[in-house]
């Protein structure tokens, strides 16, 4: 499997998420709010993240990850989808989610991440 077809595989493990296709990406929504977006021809995805997990990321590996912006108190993060392993995608993926979904959905799934 690609690094493309894993990470939409577990983006499709998530609840209620929708795939909005931009022509030169893909924009990830739960409940109308983004927590992600693919861009397929660089191999890379913007995923949602607490400021502090941001910084932590990009200090520890800059070679794979890289501040994207930052919103409404939270930072995005460029993540290069060659470089980073599954089980480490399947977290990454699942916090920017929960950072975006309604709180009931949230409480509904609990702690279990796609695999």
């Amino acid at each position: 499997m690609t690094a493309i077809a894993e990470f939409l595989d577990l983006v499709g493990q998530l609840d209620e998420v929708r795939v909005v296709d931009h022509s030169r990406y893909l924009k990830l929504e739960v409940a109308g709010h983004p927590f992600g977006y693919l861009w397929e021809p660089t191999r890379t995805v913007g995923l949602k993240q607490t400021l502090a997990e941001q910084a932590a990321l990009v200090a520890e590996r800059p070679e794979l990850f890289e501040v994207q912006f930052t919103a409404g108190g939270f930072g995005w993060v460029v993540v290069r989808l060659d470089g980073v392993g599954r089980d480490e995608l399947a977290e990454l993926t699942f916090e920017a989610w929960r950072l975006s979904a309604p709180r009931a959905l949230v409480a509904s799934r609990g702690e279990r991440l796609p695999v």
